[in-house]
């Protein structure tokens, strides 16, 4: 699948990514861990169906997962809210990260969301302070993490539930700090210029990868992951029992401190490519030569 991501226009990644018949979280949660049980609410004021969590056994570990849930057809989509997360879905995620560590469980947390709910209703209940308040905190999770962008990965909505020890990406996904149609009309005030958007991004797996943001690309079935759950599924399991093995065996205050330096210096402690990107050249060339005339 390497060749096929590297003839993939961007805006067909784009497009695989939000493909209406990709595999969402529970697709890969019930065949990562078919006994897995969901859990509801944030114990404060409501449920959050974009956002499923519960407990799982996954390599022989009861495991905590997480992962936004867009809906399979349009009336589960309008009750999932296209996976947009209200502020109680982001409280409900941290209930469950603070569970997983009152018992030790590790976590799995699957990204695929548009970007938190814009509406006036989470507006109202505090949505920026909630993602703000979840990133913080996930710093403070002590057992070992592994988030995987499964789809679209944009936005705070995004990077609420994926502060963690290693971060994945599908091979056919986007992570993206907005939404292409959303950085067209920011920047442009035109969202139809969406596709040039997500050309300047730097939002595909490779670009990721390229400069150190992830740590591995999860290579999936010829033609994108809705062509084979299953086989889409097994590739996923592999890669993140390969990431989340090591991390069982270190105490909790390695891996604290791990996470806060690969956020804080990511690009120099994941293996990012020193030639990606654009080069900032001086404006100005001094020559050794005229520096030292300047100097006699």
């Amino acid at each position: 699948m390497a060749a096929q991501r590297d003839t993939l226009s961007i805006w067909q990644v784009v497009e695989l990514a939000r493909h209406r018949d990709r595999p969402y979280s529970l697709d890969y949660i019930k065949r990562l861990a078919p006994d897995f049980i969901e859990l509801h609410g944030d114990r404060i004021s409501h449920d959050d169906p974009a956002v499923v969590a519960g407990v799982g056994t996954w390599h022989g570990l009861t495991t905590v997962f997480i992962g936004q849930q867009k809906g399979r057809n349009l009336a589960d989509r309008v009750a999932r809210n296209w996976g947009m997360m209200h502020p109680e879905g982001f409280r409900k995620a941290l209930r469950m990260a603070r569970q997983a560590v009152k018992f030790g469980f590790p976590i799995i947390s699957l990204v695929d969301t548009p970007g938190a709910f814009p509406g006036e209703s989470a507006e109202e209940r505090g949505i920026s302070s909630a993602i703000g308040a979840a990133i913080m905190e996930w710093f403070e999770i002590a057992v070992p993490a592994v988030a995987v962008v499964i789809g679209e990965g944009s936005s705070g909505g995004a990077l609420g539930i994926a502060v963690a020890d290693r971060v994945l990406m599908l091979e056919n996904s986007l992570y993206t700090v907005a939404s292409p149609e959303a950085a067209a009309s920011i920047v442009w005030r035109d969202n139809a210029r969406k596709v040039e958007a997500a050309a300047q991004l730097q939002i595909t797996s490779r670009d990721l990868l390229a400069m150190g943001v992830v740590e591995e690309v999860v290579a999936e079935p010829e033609g994108g992951a809705h062509a084979d759950y299953d086989d889409a599924a097994r590739t996923l399991d592999a890669a993140l029992w390969r990431h989340m093995e090591p991390l069982l065996s270190m105490e909790p205050g390695e891996l604290l401190q791990h996470r806060y330096e690969r956020f804080r210096y990511v690009d120099s402690l994941v293996a990012a490519d020193p030639r990606f990107g654009p080069k900032v050249e001086p404006k100005v060339q001094v020559s050794a030569e005229s520096g030292d005339a300047a100097g006699g």
